[in-house]
């Protein structure tokens, strides 16, 4: 497995994210039939100030987020709704997917605002940052059901729930829908 973590923030040690972040990096590569040998991705883990640093240059939004990615390479599809093309290997018989970047300070903030436990959403977050280098998208609300319905395949193999699920409640009851509905 090629996954360089590189930690800016010391606070991502008590997750103990080399750990963490192991199955979840395998899991999605097998998912998208990805040989997770030649496969080489790097993960930074960082804080708030560097993550707004990181979008304000490459987004221009001048604010913190929770994750971002660097594709190696454009896999994007070639149709709305599509499926992204397949990496190939590089010369040297590797396939860079690119890079991730996950803050702790938001990351923490969104999971408790969730009421998700934080190793889940550091999860959901890698998942969601590995789709974005395997070309898939959530611009267009065709292609943000096609990545989302993989999230939550990828994340249930890894018994993590539906990061998608908005429970609704009156007085009398309460119902949970996903966000597209099912699928």
């Amino acid at each position: 497995m090629s996954l360089d973590i590189v930690v800016e923030d010391e606070r991502w040690l008590s997750l103990d994210i080399e750990n963490l972040v192991k199955a979840p990096y395998e899991i999605t590569l097998s998912w998208a039939d990805l040989n997770v040998d030649i496969v080489e991705t790097v993960l930074l883990v960082c804080d708030d100030m560097r993550s707004q640093d990181l979008n304000s240059k490459f987004r221009e939004h001048n604010e913190p987020t929770n994750v971002l990615s660097w594709p190696a390479v454009d896999l994007a599809s070639r149709g709305a709704g599509c499926r992204p093309v397949r990496p190939k290997r590089d010369f040297q018989g590797k396939m860079p997917l690119g890079d991730i970047m996950i803050s702790y300070e938001t990351c923490v903030q969104q999971a408790s605002e969730a009421d998700k436990s934080l190793s889940n959403h550091v999860v959901h977050l890698l998942v969601h940052g590995l789709l974005h280098l395997l070309g898939y998208s959530h611009v267009r609300h065709c292609d943000a059901r096609l990545m989302e319905r993989s999230e939550r395949q990828i994340l249930s193999e890894l018994g993590i729930g539906d990061p998608y699920l908005i429970t609704v409640s009156n007085d009398k009851n309460s119902q949970s829908i996903s966000r597209y509905g099912k699928g």
